[in-house]
């Protein structure tokens, strides 16, 4: 099976940088750089200083501008109101901007694993609540045993304003999909329609009452899908709408100078970077009535020996090892 086919492009977490890259470069084509530079780089300068949010721990320094091989911790966060909120979604990300090549690795949610700061095993997702993005970071380098670069998080409010702010997004729902289970939130999203708001788009990817494959598969074609939508989006009259959103939604201890470089790395092409996606895969078990995902530790390792092969700069691009590469 050829790389195109294994394409696997998933992960609503995505949409973190798309607010961004969006209206820090992908307009930066077809208008001028005269333009660019006069009329809209002050107004980015200023959102990205706002999302700007380092974390307290020396973390390693990278140039971006130099395209090297870097590992982006991607955080989808379910918070209400004012609340801390937990991350709903998290994806440990190698971008390898010279070869165009994303590998996106899913670590579920209710991972039983060591909270790193509490001094307690618990779920994954809870690394969030008890030390927002920090205590994160460092409880999956201790989970992967490789390095977390860089991290960058987005609300689920975030998510529903970017996908309305791009007019909507076009989904394949052939058929009507409704959460009907008493302890989910209840929601309902016709078929076929030409483009999906924010709030059915957000539902689309959460949908969880047939399999995790499938949602994972959902996943994948949202991310296709809005990718697409932010490289044709041409409407500058809503670039300050995006920044807003970002400004209040989104956060990510990228410096502003490198932001912008990743945008035109990730961007240069015009076309969608190829992503290959792997999951950390286990066993539900009940402990003390509560549900926890126990991680198959050959998943773990092989994770393992995937990352170190993509954030090695000197490995061939025809050389990676791909997840799933010997199992199709």
């Amino acid at each position: 099976m050829n790389r195109k086919r294994k394409r696997r492009k998933w992960s609503m977490i995505w949409l973190a940088l798309i607010i961004l890259i969006t209206s820090g470069f992908a307009f930066r084509k077809p208008l001028s750089l005269w333009a660019y530079d006069h009329l809209l780089a002050k107004r980015v300068e200023q959102s990205l200083e706002q999302v700007y949010k380092p974390l307290d721990i020396d973390r390693p320094s990278l140039d971006l501008s130099e395209e090297p091989p870097f590992s982006l911790l991607l955080l989808g966060i379910d918070q209400r109101d004012q609340e801390v909120g937990r991350s709903d979604s998290m994806i440990y990300s190698v971008i390898r901007p010279k070869d165009h090549q994303v590998l996106l690795l899913s670590i579920p949610r209710d991972s039983y694993t060591e909270i790193i700061g509490k001094g307690k095993e618990d779920k994954i997702a809870h690394a969030y609540a008890f030390g927002g993005a920090e205590m994160s970071v460092n409880t999956v380098e201790h989970l992967l045993e490789q390095p977390v670069h860089h991290y960058a998080s987005i609300n689920f409010k975030g998510f529903r304003d970017v996908v309305d702010a791009l007019g909507g997004v076009a989904l394949p729902i052939t058929e009507d999909i409704e959460n009907k289970q008493w302890n989910h939130d209840k929601f309902f999203i016709p078929a076929n329609k030409p483009l999906y708001t924010g709030l059915e788009a957000l539902n689309y990817v959460r949908y969880r009452e047939d399999t995790d494959q499938n949602r994972m598969e959902r996943n994948q074609i949202f991310l296709q899908a809005i990718t697409a939508r932010a490289l044709q989006w041409k409407q500058l009259s809503k670039i300050p709408t995006l920044l807003n959103i970002a400004g209040s939604n989104f956060q990510t201890d990228i410096p502003p100078s490198n932001m912008v470089d990743l945008g035109k790395l990730i961007f240069m092409r015009d076309e969608v970077p190829e992503f290959h996606s792997y999951a950390l895969t286990g066993d539900g078990k009940m402990m003390d009535g509560i549900w926890y995902y126990m991680l198959d530790e050959s998943t773990v390792e092989e994770a393992y020996q995937m990352i170190e092969d993509w954030l090695d700069p000197q490995m061939d691009i025809d050389t990676l090892l791909l997840p799933f590469k010997n199992k199709d």
